[in-house]
């Protein structure tokens, strides 16, 4: 009998005089030789980076071979050698948690940070010995889909066979049906979370062009592309790899909106506002009334004019246009412009209106304010409406009825003194100026709106508040009345918005400014038993795609390298991972990380029309499709099939290539996004039709809440990627 002590002793511990307090008791009933293997095998999810055996790179790994299921009873695999050396070999684990969405493209971006540089781990799947990691790889493919993987998407079939087949959105609406049904019941909704884990492959699961990466990939991941629900936008899937935020503020104490972030590298650059004028297309996008001198032909002129009257912008409707016979009659002779002068020679007139309603739902102008560039003001004047006003829109404008009783002013004084004010040489800037030209009833050919220069950090057709942008990028309050805004502080809260861009460059207050790029922040951070005193020894990165990638993001790498079909794009990666003598961009022993993509795929399926040009970047070449097919064996050749086969050998040919210890990820980026633009173009034709006040019967295309209905589910659809991981 063991003391009361032993007694104490052995129920603290939890095992008894017959129990190894490692072990457990081998004869309870259960725990055989194999239990006990797998207890001494720590799991690398517990970051266990001494552990004496190597779990294999994924869970299913384990599985793999093994007809019956049994993981248990195969023996732990023995360290991996690198170059007849033992190592701890870095892995990936999916722990079979339940996740409750699909991963995004910036837990991709997390897992290669979490790998190379100061990344937080990743929550959805485990990296064991991370530090062994010595390269990555990154490919997009887009034209890879997950219902290829279990038959939703026919490979042999016609396109329409495949759009035919593929019931994901009508599953959806059946889900969210059933998923109401219970609710009204009192019922929780039903557990979707399969819906959102990998999905093993097995080399004979797979239909067979696919075979070459379940050779690979332990398992083909569900990726949410980044995108925007409320307004059905599909945003790229480049920049989610590519650029990174800049670490955020850690003082939490401030309200309101943070002030700009700026990466180290971030430089002022002088510019004229002449550079910031708007282009005839965004003006026309955001709706803008369109002066005579914008159309460049006379064929455009009188297209104009037909647009104009559609829409009641001509004489007779009471519009004026200010006197500029063409744009050549604003630029400023070299000799009369100062040296490093802002405004370039240029007369900058900030422009803001207040609005009332008036009867029949109408806008009407009831007061106008115009500042100088210096702050002066140059006019501020309360206007009487034509119409009876119905709503003041005191709470917005200030304006009060006792305000506009003695006015006499009308919109046709307004205009009148405008025009003697407005010169060739004269800019308006402003804050949504559009609105405030349509209650003027003036055109104006050089805009310059500051919804342009600071885009909302969400993309269009957002746009941010001045109020925000002020205090953001001013640091100042505007607007803190109770009975309505400002003109004259608006105005003048623009100017400050317009100089400080002027100031800074064209980066300042867009996601270039408070972004940087992946090779940027990769290159500060210094890999393991380096010396930390030299800035040369960071991490190198490398591009290689299609066209010429040395422009934008990738003139930030170390190596940029254009090619133009996929061969190309495949021996370019093994050149950048493992060096390449007859390159000398490219160093001795190759780059830390190398981001590529395929095309070929994605230029079969439809899903681009046009390629860049490794000889221009800022143009493209149509891609032409060859309708006369000569032969059945070249139609053959072009089939998705083939094209799918061609394109899974080349992916097993850059993995082959990549040495020891590399990370791989393969992603498609999106989904099928032909359906998106088909909608949207239907959109955009709808809403030019519509805003020219073409009768309703006599809409080419008629959007209603069925097309809105379509195009929110086309965008879902084409939000969802898919992806593979691995490391080598």
């Amino acid at each position: 009998m063991p003391s009361n002590a032993k007694k104490r002793k052995q129920a603290e511990s939890g095992y008894s005089d017959h129990e190894d307090p490692i072990m457990g008791n081998p004869e309870s009933k259960g725990f055989g030789l194999s239990q006990t293997l797998s207890f001494l095998q720590k799991s690398p999810a517990q970051g266990d980076n001494g552990a004496e055996t190597a779990l294999p790179t994924t869970r299913t790994e384990a599985t793999r071979g093994n007809s019956d299921g049994a993981a248990d009873d195969k023996r732990p695999a023995k360290k991996k050698r690198l170059n007849g050396e033992k190592v701890k070999y870095p892995t990936l684990t999916y722990t079979e948690n339940k996740l409750q969405s699909s991963i995004r493209l910036v837990d991709l971006q997390n897992l290669l940070l979490y790998s190379f540089a100061d990344g937080v781990a990743p929550q959805w799947i485990a990296v064991n010995n991370v530090t062994r990691i010595r390269k990555a790889v990154v490919l997009m493919v887009p034209g890879l889909e997950l219902g290829m993987f279990d038959g939703s998407i026919p490979l042999n079939g016609s396109q329409a066979e495949v759009e035919a087949k593929d019931t994901s959105v009508e599953n959806g609406e059946d889900a969210r049906a059933a998923d109401f049904a219970r609710w009204k019941e009192g019922l929780p909704p039903p557990d979707r979370s399969h819906q959102f884990s990998p999905r093993p492959l097995s080399h004979g699961d797979v239909p067979e062009p696919l075979q070459p990466l379940a050779d690979i990939f332990p398992h083909v991941w569900p990726v949410k592309a980044p995108g925007d629900s409320k307004y059905n936008k599909v945003h790229s899937p480049l920049q989610a790899i590519l650029m990174t935020p800049l670490p955020k503020s850690k003082d939490k104490s401030a309200k309101g909106p943070k002030p700009p972030q700026t990466n180290k590298n971030f430089t002022s650059k002088r510019t004229p506002i002449t550079a910031f004028i708007s282009p005839l297309e965004a003006l026309r996008d955001e709706e803008y009334p369109l002066h005579p001198t914008l159309a460049a032909t006379e064929d455009d002129r009188s297209a104009l004019v037909q647009a104009r009257k559609r829409a009641g912008q001509t004489a007779d409707d009471g519009w004026v246009d200010t006197h500029v016979e063409s744009l050549e009659a604003g630029s400023v002779p070299e000799a009369e412009i100062q040296q490093g002068s802002m405004t370039a020679g240029r007369d900058v007139l900030a422009l803001d209106c207040e609005m009332c309603i008036t009867e029949g739902g109408n806008s009407e102008l009831t007061r106008i304010s115009l500042v100088r560039w210096d702050g002066a003001v140059v006019l501020d004047e309360l206007v009487k409406p034509t119409l009876p006003i119905i709503d003041y829109l005191t709470r917005f404008s200030g304006i009060t009825k006792e305000m506009l009783d003695p006015v006499t002013t009308t919109l046709a004084d307004i205009q009148q003194k405008l025009l003697t004010l407005f010169t060739p040489r004269t800019i308006l800037v402003g804050h949504s100026l559009n609105s405030d030209l349509n209650a003027l009833k003036l055109t104006h050919p050089f805009i310059v709106d500051t919804t342009f220069l600071y885009p909302h950090p969400r993309g269009p057709p957002l746009k941010a508040s001045l109020k925000w942008l002020t205090q953001k990028y001013i640091g100042k309050e505007i607007q803190k009345g109770t009975t309505g805004h400002d003109s004259i502080e608006d105005a003048r809260a623009v100017l400050e918005l317009v100089k400080q861009k002027c100031e800074k460059g064209e980066q300042w207050g867009t996601s270039e400014a408070s972004n940087e790029s992946i090779f940027k922040r990769l290159a500060r951070h210094i890999p393991p038993g380096k010396s930390s005193s030299s800035a040369a020894t960071g991490r190198t990165g490398a591009i290689v795609d299609w066209g010429a990638p040395e422009r934008g993001i990738g003139a930030q790498a170390t190596v940029a390298i254009g090619c133009t079909d996929d061969e190309a794009v495949v021996k370019g990666i093994s050149s950048t991972v493992n060096g390449d003598e007859t390159n000398p961009s490219i160093p001795g022993s190759g780059v830390d990380f190398t981001w590529a993509r395929m095309r070929e795929l994605e230029i079969h399926r439809g899903w681009c029309n046009r390629i860049p040009d490794p000889k221009n970047a800022n143009e493209s070449t149509a891609i032409t499709v060859d309708t006369n097919v000569d032969s059945q064996e070249k139609e053959k050749e072009s089939s998705l099939p083939n094209i799918l086969t061609r394109t899974t050998t080349q992916i097993k040919q850059i993995y082959d290539s990549l040495p020891p210890c590399t990370l791989f990820v393969v992603y498609s980026g999106t989904g099928d996004p032909r359906e998106v633009s088909r909608l949207q173009g239907m959109h955009k034709l709808f809403r030019d039709e519509y805003n020219s006040k073409k009768p309703w019967d006599e809409l080419t295309v008629k959007w209603t809440d069925t097309e809105e209905q379509a195009l929110k589910r086309a965008c879902e659809r084409a939000r969802d990627g898919c992806g593979f991981l691995v490391v080598k």
